[in-house]
């Protein structure tokens, strides 16, 4: 169950007492310095930090919506905007392959998706990018943005993430895949035969363990013995990196080294961003029954928005009145797609089962033939859209070519 008091704005000064007040004690130099030794300008910033802001607003505006009947069932991402928005932000997105997992509304909004994308997938409408309105919220796919269509059960896109990544450097691209996921997907085989297939072919492929120490109410130290999700990287021959998934431009450096490791041939690489859900683990859960209230409030002492907006204001890019423009700009973008959204059209009932199955040809016994080995134009019937094929004939045809029984 979900607290019903309202969210706690991310977007304000950092109190004296928050972890992010420790940026100011870096010197001048080296606080100027650090964004742009990564080839980040500050116009990247602001772009990262509205990115942040706005999927934090689509975050609260889910739940309102949740507990208002609108929304039955939501994912939340809070408190792993930085680790992922940083992440995403090294790709690029004309040519590279994006796997996420259900938690990763920063990864699809910063590599294409927009909220009326995100909001469209919530309320199942007939235009959701990601499946139509046939897929549960927060089940991220769109062609357009080279985003694999993903599914609930956990890990299952590993192996696909390997898959496009073999295709890749097979056909000789200079594609790249980035690929997401939780600490519990750590304890699945999936992840193993996913995680080892790309290490044995070197393909180009960078793994994101968004570890946020539960694998929905299961602690970190009942899934593994080791101290971190990326001391296993060496059992698989493969480079494991440990980082502060709160820290955005440190998530950027490490996943930047990594993309550009795997675009040149090296491989792949295991990044582990420590980071923290402040939600339950979805709108369905109630993480009072394995976390205390006291965890999760010192937890929000160290929010990513308060962190890389401490670094901002250093900069001179933010101050308290660009911040709440940002957020009223931002809150006033998100109110207007949700609308948009929910005024969308409703799909069609009669597609549900659209794109279930693939159209195919069905060859002969299963069809009639035209003499060619092709199937005839009456061979096929359509029902709500799809091809099906017509009752079989009673006995094979007959060979065409006089070589009966060939």
């Amino acid at each position: 169950m979900l607290d019903s008091a309202p969210l706690p704005d991310p977007h304000l000064p950092a109190p004296p007492h928050a972890k992010g007040a420790a940026v100011a004690t870096r010197t001048e130099e080296e606080a100027g310095s650090r964004h742009r030794a990564l080839g980040l300008t500050d116009d990247d910033l602001l772009a990262m930090y509205r990115t942040m802001v706005m999927a934090r607003l689509c975050d609260e505006a889910q739940f309102r919506l949740n507990r208002q009947g609108k929304a039955p069932f939501v994912v939340p991402v809070s408190g792993h905007e930085g680790c992922q928005i940083g992440s995403a932000w090294a790709f690029e997105p004309d040519k590279d392959v994006f796997v996420p997992y259900y938690r990763d509304m920063g990864v699809a909004l910063t590599v294409g998706l927009t909220p009326r994308d995100v909001f469209l997938g919530v309320f199942g409408k007939a235009d959701d990018p990601s499946s139509g309105g046939r897929q549960m919220p927060a089940h991220w796919g769109s062609k357009e943005h080279h985003i694999i269509s993903g599914s609930s059960p956990i890990a299952t896109q590993i192996p696909h993430a390997a898959g496009a990544a073999y295709a890749i450097k097979y056909r000789g691209e200079d594609g790249v895949v980035g690929c997401w996921f939780g600490d519990g997907a750590t304890s699945e085989g999936d992840w193993h035969e996913g995680v080892n297939f790309a290490a044995i072919h070197k393909l180009p492929v960078v793994f994101f363990c968004e570890n946020n120490r539960y694998a929905i109410s299961v602690p970190l130290s009942k899934q593994m013995a080791v101290k971190n999700v990326a001391d296993k990287a060496s059992g698989y021959g493969m480079e494991g990196v440990v980082v502060e998934g709160n820290d955005v431009l440190a998530c950027y450096e490490a996943s930047k080294k990594a993309v550009a490791k795997a675009r040149s041939g090296g491989g792949p690489t295991l990044v582990e961003l420590k980071t923290y859900r402040f939600h339950p683990h979805t709108s369905d859960d109630d993480d009072r029954t394995y976390r205390s209230r006291e965890e999760v409030e010192e937890a929000k002492r160290n929010d990513s928005l308060i962190l890389f907006g401490g670094y901002l204001r250093e900069q001179g890019l933010l101050d308290d009145e660009t911040i709440e423009q940002i957020r009223v700009e931002t809150k006033a973008e998100v109110d207007k797609e949700v609308e948009d959204a929910w005024n969308s059209a409703d799909p069609d009932p009669e597609s549900a089962m659209l794109h279930l199955f693939a159209d195919v040809e069905i060859s002969a016994p299963y069809a009639s033939t035209n003499g060619s080995g092709e199937v005839a134009d009456d061979a096929l019937e359509t029902t709500g859209g799809e091809a099906t094929p017509a009752e079989p004939p009673a006995e094979p045809p007959a060979a065409t070519n006089g070589e009966a029984g060939r």
